[in-house]
């Protein structure tokens, strides 16, 4: 999926998507750095702000760390779901990054949070079978397959995970749940994250398909839905919200995720999503307006 594709793919689901806060202008900065003054919690999207792919961007480490040393609250708000917790800490890591368990607030864990609060039943499970069972080993799942049966023998459903899901198997959930309407959770929204080549394409796309071909409601999970902004709140003591900012690459996750949290926004111009596109452009035609558009990191 190229960038056109991607931003009218967003586009298309408006209508299931949180709505905007009118913002009159936005302010152009460099990079993180610039906004210090006036920020005292900085929520971070992952990718395209502190990596793209397996890859950090250069010279982000060392501006976190900075941010940390002068005090700052510095969080990961994403909507990683695919990764058991343990991994995406040993992979942030690995980049270069220092955060404490509790301040990495993934998509995933809202999933997760709300599963616990569930009725106890069996799932069906979109996700990458070997990257493990961390996180979810208590509940009862079964992995979505070429299997048939499986679709129909579940009670409810939970999307975590895309990059091994196929056509065929896309089409037996579809088939499934035309015959038998059950609940769907949506542990990914994003329908698409960058990647060092390209874009991949996220659970968020099979939702938003699958919601077209059966008429179900979807419950999403992550951003740019307050259920995982709650979840990174509830670790902050005296939140001011005037002064926490929401930073990511996306306009329709990242920074419309942060007016429905109503906080501030930054969108990243020159990586991940708009990477060599015409940022402000598309801020016009999507009517989804940052408090800052920053260069970079």
């Amino acid at each position: 999926m190229n960038f056109e594709e991607a931003f009218t793919s967003y586009e298309q689901v408006r209508h299931r998507l949180p709505s905007t806060k009118l913002i009159n202008s936005y302010t152009n900065l460099p990079n993180l750095d610039a906004l210090a003054e006036h920020i005292d919690v900085f929520l971070l999207d992952a990718f395209g702000v502190l990596n793209i792919g397996n890859t950090a961007i250069k010279g982000v480490p060392e501006r976190i760390a900075g941010l940390q040393s002068a005090g700052k609250r510095v969080m990961i708000v994403s909507n990683a779901a695919g990764f058991p917790h343990e991994m995406l800490m040993e992979k942030y890591k690995t980049l270069g990054y220092n955060f404490a368990p509790e301040d990495v607030i993934t998509s995933r864990k809202a999933t997760l949070h709300a599963l616990n609060n569930a009725p106890p039943q069996k799932w069906g499970l979109m996700a990458t079978e070997t990257l493990g069972r961390g996180d979810i080993e208590t509940f009862d799942m079964v992995y979505l397959t070429e299997n048939a049966a499986d679709y129909d023998e579940v009670e409810a459903f939970v999307l975590l995970g895309s990059a091994v899901w196929t056509e065929s198997r896309q089409l037996l959930l579809e088939a499934s749940l035309k015959k038998m309407p059950r609940p769907v959770y949506v542990g990914n929204p994003d329908i698409v994250a960058p990647r060092e080549i390209g874009f991949s394409v996220e659970p968020g796309h099979y939702a938003h398909r699958l919601a077209d071909q059966t008429g179900i409601k979807l419950q999403f999970f992550g951003k740019p839905f307050k259920n995982i902004f709650d979840l990174a709140f509830a670790q902050i003591d005296n939140l001011n919200l005037e002064r926490t900012v929401m930073v990511g690459d996306s306009l329709h996750t990242d920074i419309l995720g942060g007016h429905t949290a109503g906080i501030k926004t930054a969108l990243i111009a020159n990586y991940g999503f708009f990477a060599g596109q015409d940022v402000h452009s598309s801020i016009i035609s999507s009517g989804i307006k940052p408090n800052y558009v920053l260069l970079r990191p």
